[in-house]
């Protein structure tokens, strides 16, 4: 198929009429690949030379896949738009049935003078659903490019009944025990409220509350929530907010922020972005509170998943989340023009 390279943020204009439209055709409907969420990430944390390449077929737009291009003393490497930080989800954008032709102009385009010079082409965060990572692998191979495929992490995911009660079934006799355990505590032992940032009214004060909640919970978080993160997830909450698909939500104890959790409510599931707590209030575990409030709400709301996004923490198993893998691969131009398909753990 033919393909057009825009060099230029421009771009992200040119195609916004359609790129959502292409997003939700998915065999995977991504947030993180929506153009409010790939600008935004542009915007506040890419780096490097953007290439956006535009894939038609007869004249109709059926690829878009955002690129940047990092260069080292050492290394030129092509990552897409969001990797790696911050953005769980990403993939090459193609309407369910169109993927492989899509990935082919993109072999087509890496191998092709149309491409800067490269080393390394790095699809990082592919979620299990992808075809990328199943069919890209020998595409790339015959032509020439080294490629390796590797599990990078897992995000767990609750699949919801329609009832909490029959979500509080589904938990092992353990885990049920304790979740009630702490709700009980909770509402005996403090006077608490769970609210969520409805309006744009709302959301300076949810905004900042979360984000010292973030900071408060671990040095590992608050050196994470630097300035420049901070102004990123300021942004994400006020585009998404105008969009309707920010749930971000504050357990506060006795009148203070305890917890909070910053969730995204698009395509049906609940994403668990980000969470935070304030250790003052350990006893009556307001963390556990916050996700089991969320859990109910997205019950209530008739959401279909519960996606706590990448990471294999702990307590996401004991609230019931069931591993979805999520897969890296790797291009190398090959030294001998052969391709290496072996997988790495």
């Amino acid at each position: 198929m033919p393909f057009t390279v825009h060099d230029s943020p421009a771009a992200f204009d040119l195609l916004r009429p359609q790129w959502n439209a292409l997003v939700r055709a998915g065999r995977f409907d991504n947030l993180f690949m929506t153009w409010e969420w790939q600008t935004t990430w542009w915007r506040h944390l890419g780096t490097g030379d953007l290439y956006i390449l535009e894939v038609r077929d007869g004249g109709d737009l059926v690829g878009i896949v955002p690129l940047y291009l990092e260069t080292s003393p050492h290394e030129r490497r092509f990552n897409l738009v969001g990797c790696i930080e911050v953005s769980d989800y990403l993939d090459v954008i193609a309407p369910a049935g169109a993927e492989e032709a899509v990935l082919k102009a993109f072999v087509d385009f890496l191998t092709s003078a149309d491409a800067p010079p490269w080393d390394v082409v790095d699809l990082c965060n592919l979620p299990e659903a992808s075809l990328t990572h199943q069919v890209l692998p020998a595409l790339a191979a015959r032509q020439g490019l080294e490629v390796h495929r590797m599990r990078e992490d897992v995000s767990p995911v609750i699949p919801l009944p329609g009832t909490w009660e029959a979500y509080l079934a589904m938990l092992s006799k353990k885990d049920r025990h304790e979740l009630r355990r702490k709700l009980r505590r909770l509402q005996r032992e403090a006077s608490f409220r769970w609210w969520r940032a409805a309006s744009p009214e709302d959301l300076p004060t949810a905004v900042e509350a979360f984000l010292a909640l973030h900071r408060a919970s671990s040095p590992a978080k608050h050196a994470f929530m630097d300035d420049q993160m901070a102004g990123f997830f300021r942004a994400v909450a006020e585009v998404l907010l105008q969009r309707g698909w920010l749930w971000l939500s504050l357990l506060e104890v006795e009148g203070e922020p305890a917890a909070g959790l910053l969730c995204f409510d698009y395509a049906d599931r609940i994403w668990v972005y980000n969470s935070g707590y304030d250790p003052r209030y350990v006893r009556v575990s307001p963390g556990v509170a916050a996700v089991a409030f969320a859990i109910r709400d997205a019950i209530e709301a008739g959401r279909a998943v519960f996606d706590f996004l990448q990471g294999a923490e702990e307590y996401k198993y004991q609230f019931g989340a069931r591993d979805t893998e999520i897969i890296r691969v790797l291009l190398r131009k090959g030294p001998s023009g052969a391709g290496d398909q072996g997988e790495k753990a």
